[in-house]
């Protein structure tokens, strides 16, 4: 904006001296004396009227005896004394008349002179200034629109702060793989005396947040050559050829500082499966990803640039992307494991105060199916956490509670529950937990609470013992029957069915139906998989299921995934029918402490039925006691519509696929 006032402000200066320069021009400043030849002064002179003549050069200043003022001027030749002897030789009153004029004669200023030149040339000047302004102006704006085909990539050297494999955790295959292209990068001798050809390509593959775009600055840090880093949708812009453009202009740059590193962020913005969008063959992006596989392919053998890329969609890249020779290597950064949470969490914890009751291997153990983004974040919340209780270190309360904040969002101790819904709730928490107690195939349980968090009235989190990769038929019938808990104790206990379950009972419905039709687990219809799903490349993402069974199948599919659930109903009545009043105590328990999680929920497990239970004292609060206000129980529920009492899962992410 200030560019902008400054350039009007100049325009405005040159208009105004414009003016003023021609106001000069036309109406000259001085006095008003009137321009007479030389002759008649010569002929004044004779006649003894003139008093005072002052030379100037070729300018004459001629002062009469009345005091009038008249401007000449001389010709070449002769100089004006000569002029005036010539004519003194007449007769002695001549003589005399001459030589009474008072003859001054001034030195010429070449100051005054160049003044007056540029005086009558400055209406010329201040013209040309605008020309040329206007010029610049259009020139401006025709390198603005030309700037389009230029690189916005970001390059990044050597001697800034640069990340290493220090820094990144939890991915050791990933290193590995990539170390060969920071040797290659240091040391490219080394390959080329044994005839190696290091790959041109390297595609990192994995979920959000498993740290692609930080081991790509790790690769670079460690080599020590520039980065360049750029996001597939800088590619593409309204013009047609813009990105075809910049990917030339990349890769330009890139050989001129080579050897270095070029990182393509979420490259399957421009790198999706050609011809299947709706555009032709000349479609902007599809322009753009074929500039791209060219540059790629053209690559002398000595230029020493490495192409690195990411994204979470690998199955809409072309085909063409991927080939030997282009993006021939391919490196997955999954969810870590638990030793990778736990490496992950000791990187983000340096420089932070911990209290000693600090235990990684249970916090990495908690947060089965984090990625490396969401531990940082967890860290992160739980250093916000401790600073809002005015706590010079960091507890494990405050880390767990950002655990629960990042499965089921913050607590929401002010919203208002009736003491029936509260109730209610409890029980529906105490089902999912009891049966998943009972049966030796679930999860283990780690916490019951019925605090509100989100949109869920409660939540009871299971704590797997292990990670997981595969999942067999009795851990997916456990996990229905504990799912169905929470529904099957409202039934018990109050004889009528809320819309608490619901979301219960769309997992339930999911799994039965995978069960039936993608993993083989149903005895009646065997072991094969029913439909075929189409996806559009374009759109990314499933858009219907192609049937290739009969309609006479897929009742026995629907019969079969309701049989599955109705079994897994059964056994959850059955259970907790069984255990009434442990569900009861459980229930109870939560009413009066909401929350109830290690020793104590062990303890509340292996209790006696109507055993007084004294829940043992934690180290530490999250907040001040002064930021938590009793609860009114005697208020009217207060509560959105929709509203889910029960979330069976907490958030907790399995590695088996529920979608494949």
């Amino acid at each position: 904006m200030s560019g902008r006032w400054l350039r009007s402000g100049f325009l405005y200066l040159l208009v105004v001296v414009l003016i003023v320069a021609i106001v000069i021009s036309v109406f000259p400043s001085g006095s008003s004396n009137d321009d007479i030849p030389l002759n008649q002064v010569l002929t004044d002179a004779k006649a003894g009227l003139v008093q005072e003549i002052e030379i100037d050069g070729d300018n004459l200043k001629v002062t009469y005896e009345d005091q009038q003022v008249f401007d000449s001027r001389k010709e070449e030749g002769a100089s004006l004394t000569e002029l005036l002897q010539q004519a003194s030789e007449e007769s002695p009153t001549v003589r005399t008349n001459i030589e009474a004029i008072d003859v001054v004669v001034k030195e010429g200023s070449r100051f005054g002179s160049w003044i007056g030149v540029l005086i009558n040339f400055l209406p010329l000047i201040i013209f040309g200034a605008i020309l040329l302004f206007f010029m610049r102006q259009a020139q401006g704006s025709n390198s603005q629109a030309m700037s389009f085909g230029k690189s916005r990539a970001r390059m990044f050297t050597s001697n800034r702060p640069t990340v290493t494999f220090n820094d990144v955790a939890g991915a050791e295959e990933a290193k590995e793989e990539l170390k060969e292209v920071v040797e290659f990068l240091k040391f490219p001798e080394r390959f080329a005396a044994l005839g190696a050809r290091i790959p041109r390509g390297v595609l990192l593959l994995g979920p959000p947040g498993t740290g692609k775009t930080l081991l790509a600055r790790a690769v670079a840090g460690e080599a020590g050559v520039p980065f360049f880093s750029i996001s597939g949708s800088e590619f593409v812009e309204m013009f047609v050829g813009v990105g075809a453009s910049r990917v030339r202009d990349l890769f330009d740059q890139a050989k001129r500082n080579s050897p270095c590193i070029v990182f393509v962020d979420e490259i399957d913005a421009v790198g999706r499966h050609r011809g299947a969008g709706l555009g032709g063959s000349h479609d902007e992006r599809e322009q753009t990803l074929n500039q791209i596989l060219v540059e790629m392919d053209g690559f002398d053998t000595n230029t020493n640039v490495i192409i690195m890329a990411a994204t979470n969609r690998p199955d809409i890249l072309d085909p063409a992307l991927l080939r030997p020779g282009r993006f021939d290597r391919q490196v997955v950064l999954d969810r870590p494991d638990i030793k990778g949470r736990r490496a992950i969490l000791e990187v983000h914890i340096k420089g932070k105060p911990l209290e000693k009751d600090v235990d990684l291997d249970v916090l990495a153990k908690q947060t089965h199916g984090f990625s490396g983004a969401d531990i940082a974040n967890l860290v992160n919340e739980g250093a916000i956490l401790a600073a809002r209780g005015n706590k010079k270190r960091i507890g494990m309360p405050e880390l767990e509670e950002a655990i629960d904040r990042g499965i089921a969002g913050p607590e929401r101790k002010s919203r208002v529950i009736s003491p029936k819904e509260r109730e209610i709730v409890a029980h529906h928490e105490a089902g999912h937990a009891l049966v998943a107690h009972m049966l030796p195939n679930a999860d283990p349980v780690h916490k019951i609470t019925i605090v509100p968090r989100g949109m869920a009235g409660g939540y009871t989190r299971f704590l797997p013992e292990e990670d997981r990769y595969l999942g067999t038929r009795s851990q997916f019938t456990a996990m229905l029957a504990a799912s169905l808990g929470g529904m099957a104790a409202e039934e018990i206990i109050f004889d009528e069915k809320t819309t608490g379950p619901s979301d219960d009972l769309e997992r339930a419905t999911k799994i039965a139906r995978q069960m039936v039709t993608r993993w083989g687990m149903s005895e009646r219809l065997g072991p094969r998989t029913f439909g075929r799903r189409e996806e559009m490349v374009f759109l990314g993402r499933e858009i219907s299921e192609q049937r290739d069974y009969s309609e006479k199948v897929a009742e026995e599919i629907d019969d079969e995934v309701r049989r599955i659930v109705d079994q897994a109903y059964t056994t959850a009545l059955s259970i907790l029918t069984d255990n009434r009043p442990k569900l009861e105590q459980i229930a109870k328990y939560l009413m009066d402490r909401e929350s109830v999680e290690g020793k104590d929920l062990e303890a509340l497990f292996n209790a006696a039925p109507g055993e007084e239970l004294v829940p043992s004292e934690p180290e530490g609060s999250v907040m001040p006691p002064e930021d938590s206000e009793p609860q009114d129980e005697e208020k009217p529920a207060a509560r959105p519509t929709g509203q889910k009492p029960g979330l069976a899962w907490g958030g907790q992410q399995s590695n088996i696929s529920l979608d494949k």
